[in-house]
């Protein structure tokens, strides 16, 4: 077999170590700036009392926290039962109290934890109220961040399937949510029924997950339909490169670069992680933002895998015209 020419050998040497950089900032420079950046936090209780405590959070933890005031602690418990805030903490004349929701995030529930104890007097432990914790099966809750990454492979697989199989149009719109349903249900029932880490209704959880399998699966379709193989390399990069370890579903969007964690929850990974924590712990609450986002992926996606199957089919057509057309031309005799 004949060796490659040099220039190939060449490129293989320089884009291998571009692309090990590239993936190694995408992963790895996010995870180094985790820090809370106008994470929102609730403070419930009489006002002069709680200037004092937002007073002492805003010098210890300059820019850390957005802070959302409340008139008790029923009103607070509800702001973290529907994911307006990660926690909030909570004055009252025997002493100060915070809440938190471990489902939301465990590392934040363990930072505001921290946070809080280092602020009162003599730095002494404050009770703690797990409103929302995480599922017995599941208590770090690592497993829905680890869950991530095999949707998003699982959203490339289809669209490429759909690619390489040659299906265009109307059945490769069809085979994409065919394959998204069929996908939402089977990791439902592991995730649900078996493993328990995931407690929310069921049909809500098998729709958040079949949503986002379908717009990672037809934006990858869609994009290779547009623009040929090429889709399915720009695709990867969005959505397993960039979307991946931009979602911030191990953490909190909020403790990401700011341009980082915004990006993250525009792409259909962060958003469906959003999503899928949302159904599965909060009953749906913040779910709608997420829902959105995703539905306008895979409403686009669809959209440029029929417009491009359309396009590739009067490609032919016209070819076969200007054949048929030059064979009925007269030849000149002589």
């Amino acid at each position: 077999m004949p060796s490659s020419p040099p220039r190939r050998v060449i490129a293989v040497m320089i884009l291998t170590p571009l692309v090990a950089a590239l993936a190694l900032w995408a992963f790895a420079w996010p995870a180094a700036r985790i820090t809370p950046r106008d994470l929102p936090l609730g403070i419930a209780g009489p006002p002069t009392a709680t200037d004092r405590v937002a007073a002492g959070l805003e010098q210890e933890h300059r820019g850390a926290f957005e802070l959302h005031r409340y008139d008790d602690e029923a009103a607070a418990r509800t702001a973290v039962e529907d994911r307006t805030v990660y926690g909030a903490v909570v004055v009252t004349p025997e002493g100060t109290r915070l809440l938190t929701a471990s489902a939301a995030s465990p590392v934040v529930a363990q930072l505001l934890t921290q946070a809080v104890s280092a602020g009162s007097p003599g730095d002494a432990s404050v009770p703690v109220v797990d409103v929302v914790p995480t599922p017995s099966a599941d208590p770090r809750g690592g497993v829905l961040g680890a869950s991530l990454l095999p949707l998003a492979l699982a959203g490339m697989v289809t669209g490429a399937a759909v690619t390489v199989l040659g299906l265009r149009g109307t059945r490769a719109a069809l085979a994409l949510t065919g394959a998204a349903v069929a996908g939402g249900i089977a990791v439902t029932v592991l995730a649900h029924n078996w493993l328990g880490v995931i407690t929310g209704a069921w049909w809500a959880e098998a729709g958040a997950i079949g949503l986002t399998v379908l717009a990672i699966g037809a934006t990858v379709a869609g994009l290779a339909a547009l623009i040929g193989q090429a889709g399915l390399g720009v695709g990867g990069v969005l959505m397993v490169l960039l979307g991946n370890s931009f979602s911030g579903v191990t953490s909190a969007p909020e403790l990401l670069p700011s341009l980082v964690g915004t990006l993250g929850q525009l792409l259909p990974p962060g958003a469906g992680g959003s999503l899928l924590r949302s159904v599965a712990y909060f009953d749906g609450g913040a779910a709608g933002a997420p829902a959105l986002t995703l539905s306008l992926w895979a409403a686009l996606g669809l959209a440029a895998v029929l417009v491009g199957g359309r396009i590739r089919r009067a490609a032919p057509d016209a070819d076969a015209s200007a054949t048929r057309d030059s064979a009925a031309q007269p030849v000149p005799v002589g």
